[in-house]
């Protein structure tokens, strides 16, 4: 699982990085991204709608979110 870490970063800018490194890394098949912005879970969500990546699941902690999506 490749996991990447976005917190501190504004939108759009972790779902940016991430469908780089979901382009990057295509022997991977599962990644996990935590972000801190609020707008995210759209941005992310939106991601796997574009490109056919299948969102996994979204844990909410307490200052953060863990989004993790699977290559289909």
């Amino acid at each position: 699982m490749k996991k990447s870490n976005y917190i501190g970063l504004k939108c759009p800018i972790p779902v940016l990085k991430a469908f780089k490194v979901i382009k990057n890394h295509p022997e991977e098949t599962e990644f996990e991204f935590k972000c801190d912005d609020p707008t995210a879970i759209k941005d992310f969500t939106d991601l796997c709608k574009n490109t056919g990546l299948k969102l996994n699941k979204i844990i909410n902690k307490k200052s953060f979110f863990i989004i993790f999506i699977n290559r289909t």
